[in-house]
């Protein structure tokens, strides 16, 4: 699982929780791996992306070296931001490990990459 994918992710649906976001993230793989880097796709993304939360998971898995505090004003044609952007989002992955809802403490298993945010019958 991608950190954009873990960026978009909550377990608000759960009864008794009112955001559930951030998922914290227990990992026991994580991968690095190299992807085309897309300036313009980089660069439309990052409004929409939570960046505390996204330096909070590149923490949590151990990569949090060499991303900027913040996101410069004219990212846009900061082309070593954007780099840096894309290696957090597209680059680290979690093979496997538990997305924890922060509220309720309930986990989430991701195996093989693939989050299962399915919920119990007792939670809906």
């Amino acid at each position: 699982m991608k950190l954009l994918t873990h960026n978009m992710l909550t377990s608000k649906a759960i009864k008794q929780v009112n955001t559930g976001y951030p998922l914290l993230i227990e990992a026991r793989d994580v991968k690095v791996s190299e992807v085309e880097f897309n300036p313009e796709f980089i660069a439309k993304i990052i409004p929409k992306v939570d960046w505390d939360c996204l330096r909070r998971a590149a923490e949590q898995l151990g990569h949090l070296d060499k991303i900027p505090a913040s996101v410069p004003d004219t990212y846009e044609n900061q082309q070593e931001f954007l780099k840096q952007a894309h290696h957090v989002l597209l680059e680290i992955e979690l093979i496997n490990g538990d997305l924890v809802c922060p509220e309720s403490n309930r986990k989430f298993p991701v195996t093989d990459g693939i989050p299962n945010m399915l919920l119990r019958e007792d939670e809906i």
